[in-house]
């Protein structure tokens, strides 16, 4: 069993919309069948892990896993 790391942030509400999009966008990239809770998770710790970067970053990052999800 995997224990989640629990980590302490206060985010504004732009930072909050922003990072919910990224998820959002990521999570409907995938193929149906990959749309999984358990895949979801691992969407969101992605977005969430790297909170602290810049929004520049997280573009990047969403485009990843567009990419990745257009390639399965």
């Amino acid at each position: 069993m995997q224990v989640l790391q629990i980590q302490c942030g206060v985010f504004d509400p732009e930072e909050l919309s922003m990072l919910g999009a990224i998820f959002d966008e990521a999570v409907a990239a995938l193929p149906a069948s990959m749309r999984t809770p358990v895949n979801r998770t691992e969407v969101a710790k992605l977005v969430l892990g790297r909170t602290a970067a810049s929004e520049a970053q997280l573009i990047l990052l969403k485009k990843l896993m567009m990419a990745i999800a257009s390639v399965v």
